[in-house]
Formats: C-alpha cells, sequence, structure tokens
C-alpha cells in the first residue's frame, strides 16, 4: 500500500469512525483549527468530542497534494464532501499532517475550512 493510499485510509476512517478510531490514529497531541476552535487538543479530548458528534457518511475525498518533507512527516490536503446521518451536507479543504511514530503513522495537525454546499 503506497503512503498515500495509508494515509486516505485513516482519513476516510476519522471522518466516519467513533472515538476508537481516533484513539488509535491520533499522536498524543493533535493541532486541530477549525472555524470555530483552534487549539492543541490531546488525543483523548479529540475522541471525546467525537462520542458526543453524529459521524459522517458517503464521504468523498479529492486530492489536492501531498508533501513529505521530512521522511517522518507527511502533510495531505484534499476537498471532502459529506454527509451526517440526518442529511446535513458539508464541503471543506481539508489539511491533515502525519508523524510516522515507530512505524505508524500518526495524525498531529488537522485543519478543516468548509465550503459553500
Amino acid at each position: 500500500m503506497s503512503l498515500m493510499d495509508e494515509l486516505l485510509s485513516m482519513e476516510k476512517e476519522l471522518w466516519e469512525g467513533g472515538p476508537e478510531a481516533y484513539r488509535r490514529l491520533l499522536d498524543d497531541d493533535c493541532l486541530i483549527a477549525f472555524t470555530d476552535m483552534s487549539r492543541i487538543a490531546s488525543r483523548e479530548e479529540v475522541a471525546g468530542t467525537v462520542e458526543e458528534s453524529p459521524r459522517w457518511r458517503d464521504v468523498q475525498i479529492e486530492v489536492e497534494g501531498l508533501l513529505r518533507p521530512k521522511g517522518t512527516v507527511a502533510i495531505l490536503t484534499y476537498r471532502a464532501w459529506a454527509r451526517r446521518e440526518d442529511g446535513e451536507h458539508y464541503r471543506a479543504l481539508v489539511s491533515s499532517g502525519y508523524v510516522d511514530r515507530a512505524g505508524e503513522w500518526k495524525m498531529m495537525f488537522h485543519q478543516q475550512t468548509p465550503l459553500p454546499t
């Protein structure tokens, strides 16, 4: 599996999965940047917010770019389309940063810029 395929699989699992996906795939701390929130949060804090939120479905991802400035760091940027269980639609420009921790990629940065639906 290529790095691109691996990161895309992780992204999709985080969009659609529950708290356990976040506990498994996030680094100890993650810098998150959303329209209404920007901060460093622990893996457990982020997993806790997912427990309270309806999950996304029908997630579609169109990759804009993958940059690997160092062998242990990767940054993925893409456009996402998704729908919540209640039918709410969402579009965003997304960037995620990953770090290789002993052979396992962990998300350490995640940013979303909502786009008009």
